[in-house]
């Protein structure tokens, strides 16, 4: 007897995104939209594991006498790591594409080249830094708020693009992962999700970090979303609509908002 359709669909929207978002050995064996679907929903479980990787390689080298700086660069690179760098790439072709002021078409065409520009070089090195610069300090607070903030980010990072598949936003190209993608999560599916994975991460920092702390969490997530949002809207506005390029660019947006906000209060 097999097993019901619903089991199947969640087991491929698992390897969906873990096979697209993460460099993991995960082979994607539906390419459908209710694999789609699921896949985007499952995308903050992808994150969790790719944080809690990085903040085990953070806690690693704390444990060996390392100093928070070094802890910092390291949990910073795990992400990259594990993704081959596909978001940051995003976000570079994503800043070149926006930084040229020109047309939609020739905007998409620019972020489709293989070289970086200007704008995705700053953008690169700025995002980078901020990111080593705010685990820095809260490993300087205690491995678990590093730990946790690393945990934090990759799921933020990828519940940024729960939210950015939900219905009512566009492709802005006819191929890709954001044609697969976009639109694939219904919009009041999508809040829910967000929802949920913020209610959990709020109380999983209770008894780490105190209510007081839970909450700021849980702040620092939905700082991280809003920052996505914003970039989001604008990318439609100029672009007409998501690509691949884009989520890499708000997976990366999320991260960096909601360790800065971390590091604030």
């Amino acid at each position: 007897m097999s097993a019901p359709r619903s089991t199947h669909t969640a087991a491929d929207g698992i390897r969906f995104a873990f096979g697209t978002l993460t460099a993991l050995p995960v082979r994607v064996t539906r390419w459908d939209r209710d694999a789609a679907r699921a896949g985007m929903l499952a995308a903050p479980l992808a994150g969790l594991v790719v944080g809690l990787c990085a903040a085990a390689v953070g806690g690693l080298l704390l444990l060996a006498g390392a100093g928070a700086l070094l802890a910092a660069v390291a949990t910073t690179a795990v992400p990259a790591v594990l993704t081959r760098g596909l978001h940051l790439d995003g976000l570079a072709d994503t800043a070149d594409g926006l930084g040229s002021a020109k047309p939609a078409e020739d905007a998409l065409r620019i972020m489709k080249r293989s070289d970086i520009g200007p704008f995705g070089v700053i953008t690169l090195l700025l995002v980078l830094l901020a990111q080593v610069a705010a685990l820095t300090e809260l490993y300087d607070e205690g491995w678990a708020y590093g730990a946790v903030a690393a945990a934090l980010a990759a799921v933020t990072a990828r519940l940024a693009l729960t939210l950015a598949a939900r219905g009512g936003v566009p492709s802005a190209r006819p191929d890709g992962l954001g044609a697969a993608v976009a639109g694939a999560v219904p919009a009041r599916t999508a809040v829910l999700a967000a929802l949920l994975v913020t209610a959990v991460t709020a109380a999983a920092c209770v008894g780490l970090f105190g209510w007081y702390g839970a909450l700021h969490h849980a702040l620092a997530l939905a700082a991280g979303l809003a920052a996505a949002q914003s970039l989001l809207a604008h990318c439609v506005r100029r672009f007409g609509g998501v690509t691949g390029d884009v989520f890499g660019a708000l997976a990366e947006t999320a991260a960096t908002a909601a360790l800065v906000v971390l590091t604030l209060g």
